[in-house]
């Protein structure tokens, strides 16, 4: 059962990533909610950078699903650890270039605390 309910919010993660990436990708502009402050929405060097950040996030929730339908509860566990260094940075990031605190911890941060507690029970449970 614990087993499931980890799975479970491991794929509801995977699937948020999902559509962050593909939100990133299509609708770039909604990204600028990253926290970086005095980003211009319009620039095109910013939308770069926001499809970078796009394909990333792509990539890992690939990853996640990989391991979700192949790989061992404790391998997925892992990977969530590991895997929550990406908000950890993106908040570091968001708080190096002055960005607001609300978004480095409310956003980023709190992602990251999620990934931990769902990574430490998919390590428990497996």
């Amino acid at each position: 059962m614990l087993t499931t309910i980890a799975n479970v919010l491991a794929g509801l993660i995977g699937a948020g990533i999902v559509l962050i990436g593909v939100l990133g990708i299509v609708a770039p502009r909604g990204s600028v909610g990253f926290g970086i402050p005095d980003t211009p929405a319009e620039s095109p060097s910013f939308h770069a950078w926001l499809t970078v950040k796009a394909v990333r996030d792509l990539a890992c929730a690939l990853f996640l699903f990989i391991l979700l339908a192949a790989g061992p509860t404790q391998l997925l566990g892992w990977f969530m650890l590991a895997a929550a260094c990406i908000p950890v940075g993106d908040a570091t990031i968001v708080l190096r270039a002055g960005g607001p605190k609300a978004a480095a911890y409310g956003i980023h941060g709190a992602t990251a605390a999620v990934m931990l507690a769902v990574g430490a029970l998919l390590l428990v449970a497996a």
